[in-house]
């Protein structure tokens, strides 16, 4: 895991498919499915998110994308298109993530998964203010 101070050059909601929402909901049962030590009731079931949301970001060695696995995006989209409707939601997700933290400083959290040893993935951003280092002198 890393924290990665990028050029944030674009960020976009895709619709997914129904194809893609039903895979990710029976990956997400049959995970649930499993038995632990833990987990002995039923829990809240997964909706998945009917949107991917992607970065576009330059570092040093080039220009990369990705989709972000913000469990806070998804989130904030389900809250906000129960208040405002989907297309507003989709809107001020827009300004939020897309225009303001890249604007006042952020950066992409990222990490390796199992399933994608070799591929950083985005796993959320996290707002920072731009700190600027004082001189020593």
């Amino acid at each position: 895991m890393a924290l990665l101070n990028a050029e944030i050059i674009g960020f976009s909601a895709e619709r997914k498919s129904d194809e893609e929402i039903a895979d990710q909901a029976a990956e997400f049962a049959r995970i649930r499915a499993q038995p632990d030590m833990f987990n002995t009731q039923q829990l809240i079931p997964y909706k998945p998110c009917p949107y991917w949301f992607k970065y576009r970001y330059r570092t040093d060695d080039g220009e990369r994308h990705g989709k972000c696995q913000d469990w806070e995006i998804e989130t904030t989209y389900f809250k906000w298109s129960k208040l405002y409707g989907c297309k507003e939601a989709l809107a001020k997700i827009q300004q939020v993530f897309g225009e303001e933290y890249p604007e006042k400083g952020m950066r992409l959290a990222i990490g390796t998964h199992s399933r994608y040893p070799d591929t950083w993935l985005i796993n959320g951003v996290v707002r920072l203010n731009e700190i600027k280092q004082p001189s020593l002198f």
